[in-house]
């Protein structure tokens, strides 16, 4: 998840008015699910932090960021997708914000989501580390904040979301069994899960901003595939891959999409690809 507890503060306000490495399976290790492999090659493509205006829309911010359409090249190489946004993007009192920080009205960007065919889920309203807001405030606070979350997207979809991924994928098995109980997929990296239905993280968070000592080298590109390569190497053809709409996500999708389609991956919805691995 991208880290933003710089501007947390920012957020506790606005809602009182964020690779695993996979090795052979050994003792402890969920195997693959035994209907996966009757699936074929499927990719849940995932994005997290959004919506941004600018990277999906392809325009420009006000402090000059710019960026190719990301809903474009979904559609151009007939990909769906699934958003994990932030709900307090999608209230009407952000939309100054969203103007002057990504360069249009949040909530308008996820309709357009929603119009194309993509799948809308949740992320938080606030996207709080939930230890320290349980710490901060209690657990009711961070069950609240997900039900805000769901009902701002229901607002704009007409669908409850069915799925959550934790901020940094922060969570332990008491909240975890709350959240269920309320009807989420909690998402996850965690080994206790078939491969298949665990997140595999990009890493491109890492190769935004200045420093970029941390980006995957020789580049992300490289890194998403070799992953997938690993993975494939086990016997696993099924991946959740988890993004951010970053401008130079879009980029590396642009060559990672029709390659990993040559290789024979479809490319669908988080619920469609939950369905078809069983």
């Amino acid at each position: 998840m991208f880290k933003k507890t710089t501007h947390f503060a920012f957020l506790v306000a606005f809602v009182t008015i964020t690779l695993p490495t996979f090795a052979p399976l050994t003792s402890g290790q969920s195997a693959p699910h035994p209907n996966a492999s009757k699936s074929g090659k499927l990719i849940a493509l995932t994005f997290d932090d959004g919506p941004k205006p600018f990277v999906l829309n392809g325009t420009r911010t006000a402090k000059g960021l710019s960026s190719a359409s990301l809903l474009a090249l979904l559609d151009q190489q007939n990909a769906k997708a699934t958003f994990f946004v932030m709900g307090w993007r999608l209230a009407k009192n952000a939309d100054a914000k969203c103007r002057q920080d990504d360069g249009g009205v949040c909530r308008d960007a996820a309709a357009e989501e929603h119009r194309r065919g993509h799948e809308i889920e949740n992320h938080t309203f606030g996207h709080g580390d939930f230890r320290l807001m349980v710490k901060r405030y209690g657990e009711d606070w961070v069950l609240n904040d997900i039900e805000k979350c769901s009902t701002i997207i229901r607002s704009i979809t007409g669908v409850k979301p069915s799925y959550l991924r934790p901020p940094d994928w922060t969570i332990w098995p008491e909240l975890q069994k709350k959240i269920e109980a309320r009807g989420y997929h909690v998402m996850t990296r965690s080994k206790d899960v078939p491969p298949e239905q665990r997140d595999v993280d990009s890493e491109d968070y890492f190769c935004a901003g200045r420093s970029l000592a941390k980006c995957p080298k020789p580049s992300d590109y490289d890194y998403v595939l070799r992953n997938i390569g690993q993975r494939e190497r086990q016997g696993i053809e099924q991946h959740i891959l988890v993004f951010h709409e970053l401008p130079q996500s879009v980029e590396l999708l642009s060559r990672l999409i029709p390659e990993l389609k040559r290789r024979g991956y479809r490319f669908v919805t988080l619920r469609t690809y939950m369905s078809l691995i069983g």
